[in-house]
């Protein structure tokens, strides 16, 4: 867009000065300096500004919250915005102030007084979007509240807690619905980012939302580059990950428990990596501090089991990191999500083993729920070990499992380097004659380790006790190493042929071993995988050294000028006790650098500064490039 950005284009707007799609834009371009929408952003933006309800499914990192943001400023009242995420409603709220945006929360960190000076200036107008988490909102007062002000819009973030079936429920957001009878003539807006198309039917439902108007955008992260190897020393594979690809960069490390959190912390720590615990069982001060650091600081790593992250909106998170296997796809693919938001590139890592599958299989048949919930879990559980075990592209499976077609990427672990097969189907008869023959002759059924032992034929107290060496299965799979069975097994768990139950996790024929047993079927296993190479290192990078992965590509000269830019944002960051990005993201520095300004009139049209920004950063951009 080629018009100038004005400094305060929304009370213009509100007045009547350009037609809805033109005002669209130009909040888009003098509000948060863009020029041009992407996606669906536009028509979603027309739909909900128009007065139209919307649900949109739209990838982590798709600008989603342009699409609420933006119709709030354009309807006169208040945005009302629902957001689980009560720690970090401060940081949003901060964001949008960063921009000229009046933004407020109405939450349990706030004293008495400070929530009625909310709820006064809400009634008075003068709040463009106000955050509220659901269970707050559907309080009889707050109701109550809201019918005696005026709104623009409501939006339902992170929608698919609603689902029951869903990988995150939520239960307060059940209480939704009494949104459509409460304000029947305000537009509402539900946004997720992770929906099978079972979830998005549920909370289309759920929310009564039936007459909405559907918006579905691809959940293809191409910058994200998907990568799975078999756990072998999972955190010295960590290390190397970080030390080879992502040295001096932030990211995430998901844990499945809380003390893996804390000793995974601090063994990075110990070992001159920056890193923090967060999770449940830390005093709230902590965690809140914890989390407050890794949004502010350049290079910090936080470990954390999956309470942390939803709605993180920092944009430079260079990698994340499983050293233990997610529940479902839904959850790996929104934590991993919250890699490479700015576009640029970056790596979902995880690190995964036999045991992580035996320790899920088990945690959901000793769980609570009936047993239609914990069939859900064990369905979830399947297509994760699907992905984690394909042999072709690792997106077009992640893709699939979200309703979406694709082409192989040529960007994930398996479409660099292919797996090699091989024909398993004797070694897969084996094992499951090793499972059949000691329960039916000894009455017996064990985990994967002694499975191995009598496969492999090698004495212990317990083969010699129930007299293993008299079984025929004894000794019969000595032509693979334990390295190699215990691949075999992770693989054919994967596929259903071999199972593990009860609170020992023993291995039993799954419901796909008749088959095999019969040799109706040929096995095709993968060979397996050593930990994989990296794929990028620091050392060959423009430049080498550390710095931002946005900043690849830039020449010596560009380089500098960026890294004086940064060094200029971190300072005014830490004056104004607000996040590095909330100044101006890396891809906008790497923008300024290239476009070499002369004048603040030419930062006016580089993406990602607006008219706000623009007035209170202009003059000094340009004196930390020395113009």
């Amino acid at each position: 867009m080629d018009s100038p950005r004005t400094a305060d284009p929304i009370s213009a707007l509100r007045e009547g000065d350009a037609e809805q799609t033109d005002a669209a834009l130009q909040v888009l371009s003098t509000v948060f300096g863009y020029d041009s929408f992407r996606g669906e952003q536009a028509e979603i933006i027309e739909q909900v500004a128009g007065g139209g309800d919307a649900v949109v499914l739209m990838p982590t990192g798709g600008g989603k919250s342009l699409c609420y943001q933006i119709p709030a400023l354009l309807r006169s009242g208040t945005g009302v915005v629902v957001s689980p995420l009560i720690a970090l409603m401060s940081d949003q709220v901060a964001a949008l102030e960063a921009v000229g945006i009046r933004a407020a929360y109405l939450n349990s960190t706030l004293e008495r007084h400070e929530a009625q000076a909310v709820e006064q200036q809400l009634l008075a107008g003068e709040i463009d979007l106000l955050y509220m988490a659901p269970e707050r909102l559907v309080l009889p007062r707050t109701i109550d509240l809201l019918q005696r002000a005026r709104l623009s819009l409501v939006a339902i973030d992170e929608a698919h807690c609603v689902s029951q079936w869903g990988h995150d429920f939520r239960p307060d957001y059940m209480g939704l619905s009494v949104l459509a009878d409460a304000f029947p003539g305000v537009p509402r807006i539900a946004l997720t980012a992770t929906a099978t198309e079972a979830t998005h039917r549920e909370l289309t439902e759920r929310l009564r939302m039936e007459d909405a108007k559907h918006f579905v955008s691809s959940f293809d992260r191409p910058n994200i580059q998907y990568r799975i190897e078999p756990k072998a020393s999972p955190r010295e594979q960590l290390l190397k990950l970080i030390t080879a690809e992502h040295e001096g960069e932030s990211g995430i490390v998901y844990c499945l428990s809380r003390k893996s959190v804390e000793t995974t912390a601090a063994w990075l720590s110990e070992r001159g990596i920056p890193a923090l615990p967060y999770h449940a069982g830390l005093d709230a001060r902590v965690r809140q501090d914890h989390q407050e650091r890794f949004l502010r600081a350049e290079g910090l790593i936080i470990v954390a089991t999956i309470a942390f992250g939803m709605g993180i909106d920092k944009p430079d998170v260079r990698f994340v990191a499983h050293l233990d296997l997610p529940k479902s796809i839904e959850g790996y693919y929104q934590e991993t999500g919250r890699a490479g938001r700015d576009g640029q590139p970056s790596t979902a890592w995880m690190a995964y083993g036999l045991g992580d599958m035996v320790s899920q299989r088990k945690f959901i048949d000793s769980g609570e729920g009936d047993e239609t919930f914990k069939r859900n879990a064990r369905s979830h559980l399947d297509a994760m070990l699907a992905l984690c075990e394909t042999v072709s592209c690792r997106r077009v499976q992640l893709l699939r499992y979200f309703g979406q077609d694709s082409e192989a990427c040529g960007n994930c672990d398996i479409c660099l380097s292919p797996p090699q097969t091989w024909d398993a189907t004797v070694p897969a008869q084996k094992l499951l004659s090793a499972l059949i023959r000691l329960d039916r002759e000894r009455g017996q059924k064990f985990g994967s380790g002694q499975i191995i032992e009598v496969l492999l034929g090698r004495e212990n107290d317990r083969s010699r006790q129930s007299r293993h060496e008299e079984l025929s299965v004894w000794g019969i799979g000595a032509e693979l190493s334990e390295k190699e069975w215990r691949s075999v097994m992770r693989q054919l768990m994967a596929r259903g042929i071999v199972d593990a139950e009860g609170d020992y996790g023993v291995l039993v024929p799954g419901s796909h071993a008749g088959p095999v047993l019969r040799s109706e079927v040929t096995v095709e296993l993968a060979v397996d995988r050593s930990p994989a190479k990296a794929t990028r290192s620091r050392s060959s990078r423009s430049g080498g050294g550390g710095g931002s992965r946005a900043a690849e590509g830039l020449e010596i000269a560009e380089r500098e000028r960026f890294e004086a830019l940064r060094t200029w944002r971190t300072e005014v960051a830490k004056e104004k006790q607000i996040p590095p990005y909330m100044v101006f993201s890396d891809a906008t520095l790497v923008a300024i650098v290239q476009s070499r300004p002369e004048s603040t009139g030419a930062l006016a049209g580089i993406s990602g500064v607006g008219a706000k920004k623009l007035a209170e950063y202009g003059d000094a951009v340009l004196e930390a490039l020395g113009v």
